[in-house]
Protein backbone atom coordinates (compact mmCIF):
# COMPACT_ATOMS: atom_id res chain seq x y z
CA UNK A 1 0.00 0.00 0.00
CA UNK A 2 2.71 2.44 0.75
CA UNK A 3 4.78 1.30 -1.98
CA UNK A 4 1.71 2.47 -4.52
CA UNK A 5 1.28 5.18 -3.06
CA UNK A 6 4.63 6.30 -3.41
CA UNK A 7 4.11 5.28 -7.25
CA UNK A 8 1.27 7.61 -7.39
CA UNK A 9 2.66 10.17 -6.18
CA UNK A 10 5.98 9.84 -8.37
CA UNK A 11 4.06 9.63 -11.78
CA UNK A 12 1.73 12.99 -10.42
CA UNK A 13 5.32 14.62 -10.09
CA UNK A 14 6.49 13.22 -13.33
CA UNK A 15 2.98 14.17 -15.38
CA UNK A 16 3.37 17.77 -13.89
CA UNK A 17 6.55 18.20 -14.67
CA UNK A 18 6.38 17.51 -17.75
CA UNK A 19 3.11 18.88 -18.97
CA UNK A 20 3.07 22.32 -17.12
CA UNK A 21 5.55 23.71 -19.47
CA UNK A 22 3.81 22.02 -22.57
CA UNK A 23 0.59 23.84 -21.47
CA UNK A 24 2.26 27.04 -20.54
CA UNK A 25 4.44 27.36 -23.97
CA UNK A 26 1.31 26.67 -25.63
CA UNK A 27 -0.57 29.33 -23.65
CA UNK A 28 1.98 32.00 -24.08
CA UNK A 29 2.00 30.84 -28.09
CA UNK A 30 -1.80 31.67 -28.67
CA UNK A 31 -1.58 34.92 -26.20
CA UNK A 32 1.17 35.98 -28.58
CA UNK A 33 -0.92 35.21 -32.16
CA UNK A 34 -3.97 36.30 -30.75
CA UNK A 35 -1.75 39.93 -29.31
CA UNK A 36 -0.79 39.80 -32.87
CA UNK A 37 -4.05 39.95 -34.43
CA UNK A 38 -4.63 42.75 -32.26
CA UNK A 39 -2.27 45.00 -33.55
CA UNK A 40 -2.82 43.46 -36.78
CA UNK A 41 0.14 41.66 -37.35
CA UNK A 42 0.81 38.04 -38.33
CA UNK A 43 2.75 37.01 -35.29
CA UNK A 44 4.95 34.29 -34.58
CA UNK A 45 4.13 30.93 -34.74
CA UNK A 46 2.31 29.16 -32.47
CA UNK A 47 5.26 26.96 -31.06
CA UNK A 48 7.68 30.11 -30.63
CA UNK A 49 7.83 29.78 -26.91
CA UNK A 50 9.41 26.27 -27.43
CA UNK A 51 11.45 27.18 -30.57
CA UNK A 52 12.87 30.04 -28.40
CA UNK A 53 13.36 27.46 -24.92
CA UNK A 54 15.07 25.04 -27.11
CA UNK A 55 17.30 27.71 -28.89
CA UNK A 56 18.69 28.80 -25.51
CA UNK A 57 19.26 25.46 -24.41
CA UNK A 58 21.68 24.67 -27.05
CA UNK A 59 23.59 28.12 -26.73
CA UNK A 60 27.13 27.84 -24.65
CA UNK A 61 26.97 28.47 -20.96
CA UNK A 62 27.82 32.65 -20.62
CA UNK A 63 28.04 33.33 -16.86
CA UNK A 64 28.45 36.99 -15.31
CA UNK A 65 28.74 35.46 -11.56
CA UNK A 66 28.76 32.14 -10.54
CA UNK A 67 25.97 32.61 -7.82
CA UNK A 68 23.87 33.82 -10.37
CA UNK A 69 23.47 30.57 -11.83
CA UNK A 70 23.36 28.96 -8.43
CA UNK A 71 20.08 31.08 -7.53
CA UNK A 72 18.19 30.51 -10.49
CA UNK A 73 18.78 27.24 -10.56
CA UNK A 74 16.88 27.65 -6.64
CA UNK A 75 14.38 29.32 -8.41
CA UNK A 76 13.60 26.75 -10.85
CA UNK A 77 13.43 24.25 -7.94
CA UNK A 78 11.33 26.23 -5.69
CA UNK A 79 8.61 26.74 -8.89
CA UNK A 80 8.55 23.02 -9.69
CA UNK A 81 8.49 21.78 -6.13
CA UNK A 82 5.58 24.50 -4.70
CA UNK A 83 3.68 23.28 -8.18
CA UNK A 84 4.58 19.09 -7.90
CA UNK A 85 2.71 19.67 -4.10
CA UNK A 86 -0.45 21.63 -5.29
CA UNK A 87 -0.99 18.70 -7.83
CA UNK A 88 -0.61 16.18 -4.61
CA UNK A 89 -3.05 17.97 -2.39
CA UNK A 90 -0.58 19.64 0.08
CA UNK A 91 -1.00 22.57 2.28
CA UNK A 92 -1.93 25.79 0.13
CA UNK A 93 -0.18 28.03 2.63
CA UNK A 94 3.22 26.10 2.59
CA UNK A 95 3.09 25.87 -1.34
CA UNK A 96 2.50 29.65 -1.31
CA UNK A 97 5.82 30.26 1.00
CA UNK A 98 8.02 27.86 -1.30
CA UNK A 99 6.95 30.08 -4.27
CA UNK A 100 7.55 33.13 -2.44
CA UNK A 101 11.02 31.89 -1.78
CA UNK A 102 11.57 30.99 -5.20
CA UNK A 103 10.73 34.72 -6.30
CA UNK A 104 13.50 36.05 -3.81
CA UNK A 105 15.71 33.26 -4.95
CA UNK A 106 15.31 35.18 -8.87
CA UNK A 107 15.71 38.57 -7.55
CA UNK A 108 19.12 37.71 -5.87
CA UNK A 109 20.07 35.69 -9.03
CA UNK A 110 19.87 39.37 -10.64
CA UNK A 111 21.19 41.39 -7.92
CA UNK A 112 24.70 39.03 -7.98
CA UNK A 113 25.41 40.24 -11.08
CA UNK A 114 27.54 43.49 -11.32
CA UNK A 115 25.80 44.93 -13.20
CA UNK A 116 23.41 48.46 -13.03
CA UNK A 117 20.34 47.28 -15.46
CA UNK A 118 20.12 44.06 -13.62
CA UNK A 119 20.18 45.76 -10.19
CA UNK A 120 17.68 48.38 -11.57
CA UNK A 121 15.30 45.26 -12.82
CA UNK A 122 16.45 43.01 -9.62
CA UNK A 123 14.38 46.05 -7.68
CA UNK A 124 11.57 46.66 -10.17
CA UNK A 125 11.68 42.93 -9.69
CA UNK A 126 11.15 42.46 -5.96
CA UNK A 127 8.39 45.58 -6.28
CA UNK A 128 6.44 43.68 -7.99
CA UNK A 129 6.56 40.58 -5.35
CA UNK A 130 6.02 43.13 -2.93
CA UNK A 131 2.94 44.18 -4.53
CA UNK A 132 1.26 40.81 -5.63
CA UNK A 133 2.28 38.25 -2.61
CA UNK A 134 0.00 40.06 -0.09
CA UNK A 135 -2.57 39.67 -2.26
CA UNK A 136 -1.88 35.98 -3.32
CA UNK A 137 -2.09 35.15 0.65
CA UNK A 138 -5.64 36.87 0.94
CA UNK A 139 -6.69 34.65 -1.65
CA UNK A 140 -5.77 31.67 -0.03
CA UNK A 141 -6.67 32.79 3.30
CA UNK A 142 -10.31 33.32 1.58
CA UNK A 143 -10.15 29.54 0.99
CA UNK A 144 -9.69 28.89 4.35
CA UNK A 145 -12.81 30.96 5.53
CA UNK A 146 -15.03 29.20 3.38
CA UNK A 147 -13.90 25.62 3.69
CA UNK A 148 -12.13 25.79 7.05
CA UNK A 149 -8.54 24.20 5.49
CA UNK A 150 -5.44 24.94 3.59
CA UNK A 151 -5.69 21.59 2.31
CA UNK A 152 -5.80 21.34 -1.36
CA UNK A 153 -7.85 18.24 -1.52
CA UNK A 154 -10.27 19.74 1.27
CA UNK A 155 -10.54 22.50 -0.69
CA UNK A 156 -10.61 21.41 -4.34
CA UNK A 157 -13.59 18.66 -2.68
CA UNK A 158 -15.99 22.16 -1.25
CA UNK A 159 -19.10 21.39 -3.06
CA UNK A 160 -20.02 24.12 -4.12
CA UNK A 161 -17.75 26.75 -7.05
CA UNK A 162 -15.81 29.16 -4.83
CA UNK A 163 -16.48 31.97 -6.80
CA UNK A 164 -20.00 32.16 -5.90
CA UNK A 165 -18.48 32.72 -2.54
CA UNK A 166 -15.30 34.82 -3.06
CA UNK A 167 -15.84 37.10 -6.44
CA UNK A 168 -13.85 39.42 -5.66
CA UNK A 169 -10.80 37.26 -4.55
CA UNK A 170 -11.33 36.20 -8.33
CA UNK A 171 -10.62 39.95 -8.99
CA UNK A 172 -7.97 39.97 -7.04
CA UNK A 173 -5.83 36.69 -8.16
CA UNK A 174 -6.28 38.85 -11.77
CA UNK A 175 -3.66 41.64 -10.51
CA UNK A 176 -1.79 38.55 -9.53
CA UNK A 177 -2.01 36.70 -12.84
CA UNK A 178 -1.78 40.16 -14.91
CA UNK A 179 2.07 40.46 -12.61
CA UNK A 180 2.94 37.33 -13.27
CA UNK A 181 2.21 37.24 -16.83
CA UNK A 182 4.29 40.20 -17.62
CA UNK A 183 1.47 42.38 -18.87
CA UNK A 184 0.82 45.95 -19.03
CA UNK A 185 0.30 47.73 -17.11
CA UNK A 186 1.87 46.30 -14.72
CA UNK A 187 4.98 44.96 -16.72
CA UNK A 188 7.58 47.15 -14.97
CA UNK A 189 10.62 44.60 -14.74
CA UNK A 190 10.82 42.94 -17.57
CA UNK A 191 8.40 42.83 -20.90
CA UNK A 192 8.08 40.34 -23.56
CA UNK A 193 7.21 42.42 -25.93
CA UNK A 194 10.30 43.72 -28.22
CA UNK A 195 9.10 47.47 -29.01
CA UNK A 196 9.11 48.08 -25.10
CA UNK A 197 12.25 46.87 -24.08
CA UNK A 198 15.81 47.52 -25.72
CA UNK A 199 17.55 45.23 -22.39
CA UNK A 200 15.49 43.03 -20.57
CA UNK A 201 15.01 44.98 -17.44
CA UNK A 202 15.41 41.83 -14.28
CA UNK A 203 16.91 39.42 -17.19
CA UNK A 204 19.13 41.77 -18.87
CA UNK A 205 22.10 39.46 -17.45
CA UNK A 206 21.02 36.23 -17.99
CA UNK A 207 21.99 34.40 -20.76
CA UNK A 208 21.69 31.01 -22.42
CA UNK A 209 21.15 27.84 -20.33
CA UNK A 210 20.93 30.02 -17.45
CA UNK A 211 18.13 32.50 -19.13
CA UNK A 212 16.32 29.01 -20.07
CA UNK A 213 16.29 28.22 -16.62
CA UNK A 214 14.68 31.24 -15.45
CA UNK A 215 12.53 31.19 -18.27
CA UNK A 216 11.23 27.52 -17.34
CA UNK A 217 10.81 28.60 -13.52
CA UNK A 218 8.82 31.73 -15.18
CA UNK A 219 6.14 28.79 -16.28
CA UNK A 220 5.73 26.92 -13.87
CA UNK A 221 5.19 30.04 -11.49
CA UNK A 222 2.84 30.82 -14.44
CA UNK A 223 1.01 27.18 -14.09
CA UNK A 224 0.65 27.31 -10.82
CA UNK A 225 -1.61 30.80 -10.50
CA UNK A 226 -3.38 29.36 -13.13
CA UNK A 227 -3.99 25.91 -11.17
CA UNK A 228 -5.03 28.37 -8.19
CA UNK A 229 -7.42 29.86 -10.41
CA UNK A 230 -8.88 26.73 -11.32
CA UNK A 231 -9.69 26.20 -7.62
CA UNK A 232 -12.31 28.97 -7.84
CA UNK A 233 -14.49 26.22 -9.89
CA UNK A 234 -12.94 23.15 -9.08
CA UNK A 235 -16.82 20.83 -8.87
CA UNK A 236 -16.52 21.40 -12.43
CA UNK A 237 -13.40 20.87 -15.43
CA UNK A 238 -15.37 22.33 -17.50
CA UNK A 239 -16.17 25.52 -15.43
CA UNK A 240 -12.43 25.79 -14.59
CA UNK A 241 -11.74 25.78 -18.27
CA UNK A 242 -14.44 28.46 -18.77
CA UNK A 243 -12.52 30.32 -16.07
CA UNK A 244 -9.29 30.16 -17.31
CA UNK A 245 -10.64 30.89 -21.28
CA UNK A 246 -12.09 34.38 -19.58
CA UNK A 247 -8.93 35.01 -17.69
CA UNK A 248 -6.92 34.53 -20.62
CA UNK A 249 -9.27 36.81 -22.64
CA UNK A 250 -9.56 40.19 -20.14
CA UNK A 251 -5.23 39.34 -19.60
CA UNK A 252 -5.22 40.10 -23.29
CA UNK A 253 -7.57 42.58 -23.76
CA UNK A 254 -5.87 44.72 -20.80
CA UNK A 255 -2.44 44.09 -22.26
CA UNK A 256 -3.05 45.70 -25.42
CA UNK A 257 -5.29 48.49 -23.84
CA UNK A 258 -3.50 49.51 -21.34
CA UNK A 259 0.06 51.76 -21.40
CA UNK A 260 2.85 50.59 -18.89
CA UNK A 261 2.93 52.51 -15.81
CA UNK A 262 5.49 53.15 -12.96
CA UNK A 263 5.99 51.48 -10.00
CA UNK A 264 4.77 54.09 -7.07
CA UNK A 265 1.03 53.20 -9.46
CA UNK A 266 1.24 49.39 -9.27
CA UNK A 267 2.22 49.21 -6.28
CA UNK A 268 -0.31 51.83 -4.85
CA UNK A 269 -3.17 50.46 -7.22
CA UNK A 270 -2.48 46.60 -6.54
CA UNK A 271 -2.71 47.44 -2.68
CA UNK A 272 -5.34 49.82 -2.29
CA UNK A 273 -7.70 47.80 -4.77
CA UNK A 274 -6.85 44.66 -4.45
CA UNK A 275 -6.69 44.90 -0.17
CA UNK A 276 -9.81 46.59 0.03
CA UNK A 277 -11.46 43.78 -2.82
CA UNK A 278 -10.21 41.41 -0.37
CA UNK A 279 -11.16 42.96 2.74
CA UNK A 280 -14.60 43.35 1.42
CA UNK A 281 -14.80 39.45 0.20
CA UNK A 282 -13.92 38.89 3.96
CA UNK A 283 -16.22 40.73 5.66
CA UNK A 284 -18.91 39.45 3.32
CA UNK A 285 -18.53 36.03 4.90
CA UNK A 286 -17.96 37.07 8.19
CA UNK A 287 -21.56 38.61 7.68
CA UNK A 288 -22.93 36.31 6.05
Amino acid sequence: MMLSSVIHALLIALAVIVLAPLAVGLYQGLDRKLTAACQGRKGPPLAQPFYDMLKLLTKQRALASPWQSFFATLYLFASITALVLFYLGADLLMIFFISAAGAVCFVISAIAVPSPYGHIGAQRELLQVLAYEPLLFLVIVGFYLVTGSFMLDTIAAYPAPLLLTLPLMAIVLGYVLTIKLRKSPFDISACHHGHQEIVRGVQTEFAGRTLAVTELAHWYEIALVLSILMLFWATSLWGALLLLAAAFVLEIIVDNVCARTSWSFMLINSWITGLTLAVINILWLQVG
